[in-house]
């Protein structure tokens, strides 16, 4: 087995000549949530199409694995891999208790208050990094993060008090949101629109085993972040005379199409339906109303857009044949089909621990139940548990307190028994095990300030058979959701292959960059055009995207592939990658025809 640590990747960013310019120009991040890498064409998505076609173009990119909304948000914010923010996936487990979590030690960080939390827990800063928007925000430029609850926060989530950053989400305006200025505040009541962000209403409706979820895009919420984002927010940043920082974060496609009812129990069409291509047009329509407002205010000759998706996306299966948990009966889970938890329940079952609910103040889970929501401790004490179950979707995470290797290797047999596992990487502290690859290969060991886990666990994943095998992945997912609804978090391909464009008077026209990019790099590109250079306290850093730029040359890339040695039934973790310089992109991984994109690696781009 070959491993090797990511190191600093200033260098490459380094033999970029500083951009000679004063003022810098402004730069706006567009996060389109869950938009899939090749779903974009001039029917589905006019706006981005044409922004993409105008501008330059990166077909060879990467979300961060795991595939998670907060995981890439922090990247996204500063720049950083995974290993260094310590934003591991939407859940990840805190060894201490979050009051706004209701007391648990596995908070879902798409939360507000869970975030203020975290910063308090640990020395102020959880992701221990400075963001693109706080050094922005140091630096005397204007800043500003609209959109989805969590991601939008992150973004400069040190900065709460609503006036220094303009921070707008799902809980604006309400109890435990973040407060609005008086100046702000005052300019929607002026423009007409409500102080407190309206909800998804029937989008998010996520139905249940017998009932479809919704069949709405997410049109009135995101109405009101795209008015206030072009009749208050951008008018006020251009008011103040200076450079401007923004990060715009879309809520849709994502939240419907994890929500979608489509395909209730049926893995076609899957995120393939017409609630999927609805959402996809909300935010396509958002876009093209804020390119409109930047030429209306006179900013587009002066404004940088990088639009990026945090990950792509997958239809969800709850298929098993190996599955103990899956042979047992649930009031809310259709007969043979796997249940929210099952990754826990079968880890209790094989290790024969008990099992406890950390969203259910550590209550022992009774006969015939389910984590409420997948989470889990298992040992004899909740209080001091011997492994935890971060539950997430397309992978999972799990932690061991005690750092006891014996259970290490007693854990990840029960998993490479488990035909929904596909993947095994451990924490490099644990040492080698057959079968498995070391957190460090997928960019997961740093400075990070929160607890690294000990185990990730990747899930099954296929084609449903499309033209376009990302466009229709299919992956095991430990989830509330139906089968047949969205998810991701994966490592195969139809979820580490996102969306990224740019465009503005930094970026080449009618350019296709080939070379592999990730959102580390989004981050460190932000930072360059922006003329910044925070402190770094980790060094797993991406690169700047300077190919993309005039007069640059395009960076030497190389493939590559590493496997684990074999477990005793021959299973092998397999990781395919690509590399500039030092830096790794992480295409996919997984047991050889387990994950989508591992078999075939000449296919490993589409």
């Amino acid at each position: 087995m070959t491993t090797t640590l990511c190191v600093a990747a200033s260098a490459a960013g380094a033999r970029l000549p500083a951009l000679q310019r004063q003022p810098p120009h402004n730069v706006i991040l567009v996060v389109i949530d869950g938009l899939r890498g090749r779903i974009v064409t001039p029917q589905t998505a006019p706006e981005i199409a044409r922004l993409r076609d105008a501008g330059s173009y990166f077909p060879n990119s990467h979300s961060v694995f795991p595939t998670f909304t907060t995981a890439n948000a922090s990247v996204l914010a500063t720049g950083h891999q995974l290993g260094d923010t310590g934003d591991f996936s939407n859940t990840i487990y805190t060894a201490r208790q979050i009051a706004s979590a209701g007391g648990s030690v596995t908070p879902f960080l798409e939360n507000d208050a869970v975030l203020g939390e975290l910063d308090a827990a640990f020395g102020g800063n959880y992701l221990d990094e400075t963001t693109v928007l706080e050094a922005a925000r140091q630096a005397g430029y204007g800043t500003a993060a609209i959109g989805k609850l969590g991601p939008a926060l992150i973004q400069d989530h040190v900065a709460r008090d609503g006036a220094t950053t303009i921070i707008l989400d799902d809980t604006t305006g309400q109890h435990g949101g973040i407060p609005l200025s008086s100046d702000i505040a005052a300019k929607l009541t002026a423009a007409g629109l409500p102080l407190s962000t309206p909800g998804r209403g029937a989008n998010g409706k996520s139905g249940d085993c017998r009932t479809p979820g919704t069949i709405s895009a997410n049109n009135a919420q995101q109405d009101f972040f795209i008015d206030a984002t072009t009749r208050v927010v951008l008018p006020t940043l251009k008011a103040r005379n200076r450079p401007f920082a923004m990060v715009f974060w879309s809520r849709d496609p994502d939240g419907t199409q994890h929500n979608q009812g489509d395909s209730l129990n049926r893995l076609t069409p899957g995120i393939n339906g017409p609630s999927t291509f609805a959402a996809i047009r909300n935010a396509d329509g958002d876009l093209g109303k804020l390119r409109a407002a930047l030429d209306r205010l006179g900013l587009a000759a002066t404004t940088d857009i990088i639009v990026t998706s945090d990950h792509g996306f997958s239809t969800i299966s709850k298929q098993s044949g190996s599955s103990p948990s899956a042979k047992q009966t649930y009031t809310d889970v259709p007969p043979g089909l796997l249940p929210p938890g099952f990754l826990a329940l079968d880890l209790a079952n094989a290790l024969d621990f008990p099992i406890f609910d950390p969203e259910a103040h550590d209550s022992r889970l009774a006969e015939g139940a389910h984590p409420s929501r997948g989470n889990a401790l298992l040992g004899p004490d909740p209080a001091n548990p011997w492994l935890v179950v971060a539950e997430n979707g397309g992978s999972d995470l799990l932690y061991l307190p005690t750092h006891d290797r014996a259970l290490a290797a007693r854990t990840i047999n029960a998993l490479l028994a488990q035909d929904y596992v596909s993947g095994i990487f451990v924490d490099d502290a644990l040492g080698e095990y057959a079968g498995t690859l070391p957190l460090s290969a997928i960019n997961l060991k740093g400075r990070a300030a929160t607890p690294t886990p000990s185990i990730v666990v990747n899930f099954r994943s296929t084609s449903s058979g499309c033209a376009i095998p990302t466009n229709c992945q299919v992956e095991v997912a430990d989830s509330n959701l139906q089968q047949g609804q969205g998810m991701h978090g994966s490592f195969g391909r139809g979820d580490t292959l996102n969306f990224t464009a740019a465009i503005g008077p930094d970026f080449r026209t009618r350019f296709v960059d080939v070379a592999p990019v990730s959102n580390v790099d989004v981050g460190r590109t932000m930072l360059h055009l922006l003329g910044l250079a925070p402190p770094a306290s980790g060094k797993l850093v991406g690169r700047v995207l300077g190919e993309a730029m005039p007069g640059q040359p395009m960076p030497k890339t190389r493939s590559r592939e590493i496997r684990s040695k074999p477990a005793a039934n021959g299973l092998r973790t397999t990781l395919s990658f690509q590399e500039v310089g030092s830096i790794r992109y992480l295409d996919v991984g997984g047991f050889a025809g387990r994950t989508l994109g591992l078999a075939s690696r000449s296919k490993v781009g589409q």
